[in-house]
């Protein structure tokens, strides 16, 4: 190279200006070196992009498609999952949790069918002739007002819904025919 293209890439190079510390030789020596790995970046490209060429013609021919190749990344990739710690570990958590859920379920429906029997005796002895009469029961203020029936009540209303006249299918309470 002669001086003025070595001024040149050095001027290129640098802004304008050499960065503080560093001699003009420095800045032309690394200018050179980084035009140098810069061809060889662009080599390798051309590298790769034959090579990634001659594997997919080598694919085509042994059948190997695009959707085929993308199931089997997925499968291994799933596996490699499975047999993590990680994914081990959320499965015993999860296990766990729907065991303790589980259990919490059973004694609340225990806890349902304490109350509701509870419901049942106290009805069938306040109730008129000893009958079972669920409307009396239901207008009991104590029972009306216990949050247990509250939520239960609610929930048979939703139930219900309208009567097939556009009634609601509950008169209301002290309607008692």
């Amino acid at each position: 190279m002669d001086s003025m293209n070595q001024g040149s890439m050095m001027n290129e190079a640098s802004g304008g200006s050499l960065p503080p510390g560093m001699t003009e030789e420095e800045a032309l020596e690394l200018q050179l070196e980084l035009s140098k790995v810069e061809d060889e970046i662009q080599t390798l490209r051309h590298v790769l992009t034959a090579k990634e060429r001659h594997a997919g013609d080598l694919k085509r021919r042994l059948g190997i498609s695009p959707l085929a190749e993308f199931k089997n990344n997925i499968s291994k990739g799933w596996q490699d999952v499975q047999s993590s710690n990680a994914y081990k570990k959320t499965q015993e958590t999860l296990s766990q949790a729907s065991q303790m859920t589980s259990a919490a379920f059973s004694t609340m429906g225990s806890a349902l069918r304490n109350r509701f029997g509870e419901m049942r005796a106290l009805t069938y002895t306040n109730s008129p002739g000893n009958n079972y009469n669920m409307r009396h029961s239901l207008s009991m203020p104590a029972m009306r007002n216990s949050s247990t029936f509250k939520t239960f009540e609610d929930k048979l209303s939703k139930v219900a819904g309208s009567g097939s006249n556009g009634e609601d299918a509950h008169p209301p309470p002290g309607n008692d025919s």
